[in-house]
């Protein structure tokens, strides 16, 4: 598991931690120390901590005039156990949205599990991001399952296009873009 780096082809774009007003400015991140570990296995140092014993992030991009950011997660999501779910919006996504951040993606094919509990941290979540939207892409199959299994793909949009997204070939302005146009059009009568 200290292999799986988050994605960093486009820090000449932007980086968390030299942004003022990221949940993440100022953290300064080892190259070679590893100090972080889910249950008994080091992850790589990039990651950033939130909070959360499992679950971990990397807020890759975010355009305040467009509204929007990606995140790739990594990690066990466990709301069971240890409320993810709570840290990651107390800690990461309520610092965006003050900052009118209302279109959320997130990176999930290196979320290994989804344990459930309760699904209000995602109901407050979509209800404070007015006409914004969270799209999940890549995330595995049986974690995907979970999420429906709760009804948290009432608030996340996942499945068809989301889930094949060969997102590393594009910027981060064209991925929104086409996320953004396949979400109108699911929501298109």
């Amino acid at each position: 598991m200290h292999n799986i780096e988050p994605y960093y082809n486009w820090r000449s774009l932007y980086i968390a931690s030299e942004d003022n007003r990221s949940p993440f400015y100022n953290r300064r991140n080892s190259e070679f120390e590893f100090t972080n570990a889910i249950y008994d296995h080091y992850i790589h140092p990039q990651w950033d901590e939130f909070g959360s014993k499992t679950l971990y992030a990397k807020l890759l991009y975010t355009d305040y005039e467009k509204q929007y950011c990606i995140i790739e997660l990594f990690g066990e999501w466990n709301d069971t156990l240890y409320n993810d779910i709570m840290f990651f919006y107390r800690n990461v996504i309520e610092v965006l949205v003050e900052q009118d951040i209302k279109y959320f993606l997130l990176i999930g094919e290196n979320v290994l599990e989804f344990h459930s509990d309760t699904n209000d941290y995602f109901e407050e979540w979509f209800d404070n991001i007015g006409d914004g939207w969270i799209v999940g892409l890549n995330f595995r199959d049986h974690v995907l399952k979970e999420f429906m299994d709760t009804n948290i793909d009432y608030y996340i949009a996942f499945g068809g296009r989301f889930e094949e997204m060969v997102w590393r070939k594009y910027l981060p302005d064209q991925l929104f873009e086409i996320v953004n146009n396949l979400i109108t059009k699911r929501l298109e009568p």
